[in-house]
């Protein structure tokens, strides 16, 4: 149960950082939106799960 809750905070913290990191793009930030989208992919449940 305990995994669950887990993957579902990763999502919700990917989702976040992937809607910073396009913003921050969308501002002409590239370097920072960059960053922030490959963070999210790490982070996110489909994604590298840096945590595991």
């Amino acid at each position: 149960m305990r995994e669950e809750y887990d993957m579902i905070i990763f999502a919700i913290l990917a989702i976040i950082l992937a809607v910073f990191g396009v913003v921050r793009l969308v501002q002409g930030d590239v370097l920072w939106g960059i960053v922030l989208i490959i963070a999210a992919c790490a982070v996110g449940p489909g994604g590298w799960f840096i945590f595991d």
